[in-house]
């Protein structure tokens, strides 16, 4: 269910977007940006769909020509804006007024240099770094292990009919379309992706469809105690996800 929803979903959206050629984009937005950058860069984009447009060898030497003069404007443009701007922020930075913007260049780079994104270290239970990918992988095993099964386990409802330490879920429980609904309401947007390239803002705009399909998916996992192979495509993840998978019978209980 997932694998053939998760590939109608990127094929669309492949064909409606068209794919990325890659580079970082928004230079729109770039503080060195100006209208003869605009300007130069438009024309350079004409002149290679010109030459991707070309169907015979002669047309397309003549075009690629021209593409070859528009590529080395731009790139020279460019190179003049940045050049100035530059030029404008180290005369700004040596008034008064320029000290605070030293001082947010130098909070916002070392908040870029934080360990945030990525995890570049990780300490053991004795506090050493650890190095080796076997002990990395059984440090997140054991805190993971810690952190499900230790003291964050979820209390049952005594009016949930089940008793303390047990599990009582009848053969009919099932996840409804109310609780999919809420939980995607409370799913945050605009969030980094997956490594099956779905955001969460995908899955809302499906509207009652996709709450339709996504709750009889997650009954499908929740019968049947197996989840879909993208959703464990790293080892943490897969660890998570099987813990996850063991608790929510005391969620729904809940």
């Amino acid at each position: 269910m997932w694998d053939g929803m998760a590939q109608c979903i990127r094929r669309s959206a492949a064909e409606v977007l068209e794919v990325s050629r890659g580079g970082g984009g928004g230079k729109s937005g770039a503080w060195w940006w100006n209208e003869d950058v605009r300007e130069k860069v438009k024309e350079k984009q004409k002149a290679y769909a010109a030459l991707n447009s070309c169907t015979s060898d002669e047309e397309k030497g003549m075009v690629e020509a021209t593409h070859k003069v528009a590529k080395k404007l731009a790139k020279k443009v460019v190179a003049i804006a940045k050049n100035n701007a530059y030029e404008r922020l180290y005369q700004r930075l040596e008034t008064k007024k320029g000290e605070k913007d030293v001082f947010r260049l130098a909070r916002a780079r070392e908040k870029k240099a934080r360990d945030l994104v990525c995890m570049r270290c990780i300490k053991g239970e004795d506090g050493k770094v650890l190095v080796e990918e076997t002990e990395i992988k059984e440090r997140w095993r054991s805190y993971f292990a810690r952190l499900f099964n230790g003291d964050n386990e979820y209390p049952l409802r005594a009016e949930s009919g089940v008793r303390e330490g047990h599990l009582n879920v009848s053969e009919g429980s099932r996840i409804s379309k109310e609780e999919v609904k809420e939980a995607l309401r409370k799913m945050k947007s605009g969030k980094a992706v997956a490594s099956y390239l779905i955001s969460v803002k995908v899955l809302k705009c499906l509207g009652e469809l996709g709450v339709d399909w996504l709750t009889q998916l997650f009954n499908v996992t929740f019968r049947t105690a197996k989840m879909p192979r993208e959703w464990g495509t790293s080892t943490i993840s897969r660890y998570i996800m099987t813990r996850v998978m063991s608790k929510i019978v005391i969620i729904i209980e809940v």
